[in-house]
């Protein structure tokens, strides 16, 4: 299924999930009548590269894969069950943050990304602000001081 224009694209780290980046973007997506694109990227873990320098085979990149499908499938559970009327594509990409999130803005009326401290999520909010074709909404983490 391909990209729909207008959608509300969700950037979610589903190992800690800015709550209050996940409620804004359904929020936005409910708002609209609009399907919500919750994006996960993920990395090999370093262990990959070490085991296989050259390629790692496909079938251990799949059982990583399936297992990041399952992290971003918990993680939204929550708000899947709290906005039942908003449809959800969960798309789990091995890639950057920012190229993940570049790459679907230039289908999305609305790119939503959490901001929690620490220079990593600055950088990568910095770099998505520089990339979208889209408006960008950055949340603040409200669950952190």
């Amino acid at each position: 299924m391909g990209r729909r224009p207008g959608e509300v694209v969700l950037g979610i780290d589903a190992r800690d999930p800015v709550g209050s980046a996940v409620d804004f973007a359904f929020d936005c997506a409910r708002a609209r009548g609009v399907r919500l694109r919750a994006v996960h990227a993920w990395a090999l873990p370093p262990s990959a590269s070490a085991e296989w320098p050259f390629a790692v085979p496909e079938r251990d990149r799949a059982t990583w894969e399936d297992h990041e499908v399952q992290v971003l499938a918990d993680a939204l559970r929550p708000w899947r069950e709290r906005y039942p009327d908003v449809p959800v594509l969960e798309d789990v990409v091995l890639l950057s943050p920012v190229q993940a999130l570049a790459h679907h803005a230039a289908g999305a009326a609305l790119v939503v990304v959490g901001s929690a401290p620490g220079p990593r999520s600055r950088a990568t909010v910095h770099a998505l602000l520089n990339e979208a074709v889209c408006p960008v909404a950055v949340v603040p983490d409200d669950s952190r001081p």
